[in-house]
This record gives structure tokens, sequence and C-alpha cells, in this order.
């Protein structure tokens, strides 16, 4: 078999994770000890996202024509993917987080839903609420007004009986 034929398959997988990927971010993982990437492929793995290390020619030819082309020029030394099919700040949100831990992990560019991010720009979107707490800030801000009301018609209704009960007294 020819080298070019053993290679198809892994250009293969790579480009069917990033076809519909919300986001796809570049990591350099370079230093990080056998330990520290067990801790983050575990969190990556529970927040559904594919973590992979891929030769950069690989992904070079899987890169070409997609929307994440761009994320070709930053393919130099050691790379690995963060793929979410499903949250778009799920990968960065994470790696970001453990970048800070681990000095030795570097956040290099991604794609979020087809726009080309630098390094700048995956640290902003990894300030962004997950999809989960933003609903949650979302509902609480909802019942927020009518957690309200109901307190304050509470108040009042003890406010008046208690006013009923001191005529009631006073009779």
């Amino acid at each position: 078999m020819a080298k070019v034929e053993l290679k198809q398959p892994i250009v293969e997988e790579i480009s069917n994770s990033i076809k519909d990927a919300q986001a796809v971010v570049l990591v350099n993982y370079s230093g990080l000890t056998v330990e520290q990437d067990t801790i983050l492929r575990k969190e990556l793995r529970e927040a559904g996202v594919q973590y992979k290390v891929y030769k950069n020619t690989m992904m070079k030819r899987a890169f070409a024509g997609t929307d994440c082309e761009e994320l070709s020029q930053h393919l130099e030394g050691t790379n690995a993917l963060a793929i979410s099919a499903t949250d778009a700040t799920a990968p960065a949100r994470i790696l970001a987080k453990y970048a800070k831990q681990f000095p030795a992990l570097e956040l290099i560019a991604g794609v979020v839903e087809g726009a080309y991010n630098d390094q700048a720009g995956i640290q902003a979107l990894s300030q962004v609420p997950s999809r989960e707490e933003l609903l949650g800030k979302l509902l609480g801000s909802i019942q927020s007004p009518i957690t309200n009301f109901a307190r304050v018609l509470n108040q009042i209704a003890e406010a008046n009986g208690g006013a009923a009960e001191t005529e009631a007294a006073a009779e």
C-alpha cells in the first residue's frame, strides 16, 4: 500500500469531524505532562468535545477548501484539535481554563460557527458562559419580577390580615 492510501482515512476522519462542527480550536500541547493531558482530555470528553492529536500535514490536507483553511498557517510544532459539534464555546472555555492552570498549553486559533478567530478571539470566546448557564440566567431574569410581585402581594395580605385581627380585637 502506498503511503497516500494509508493517510487518506485519517484526512477523511478530520474532514468529517470539522465539516459540521460548531467550533474547532487548535492548541499547542507541547510541555504538558501525561497527568495534565489526562485531566484535560477527561473534561473535554465529558463536555462532548473531541480532542485529538494529528500530524500537521494531515490537518493541512483536511482543512483545504473548508472554513478551517486559515488554521493551516498555524500548523507548526505539536498541535492538537478540539472539536465540538454541539457547543460553540465549550472547547475554548475548557482549554482556556486549563491554559491558566498549565502554562505549557497554548491556545493558537480556532474557527467558531464558520468564522476564523485568532488567539485573542478564542480567549474572548472562552469568557462566554455555556448555553445552559445563559438559559439559567434568562430563566432567572424572567422569574425575578414574578417572584418579587408575589412577595409584595404576600406582604400586603399579611399586613391587611394583621389589620383585620387588630380591628376584631378592638371590638
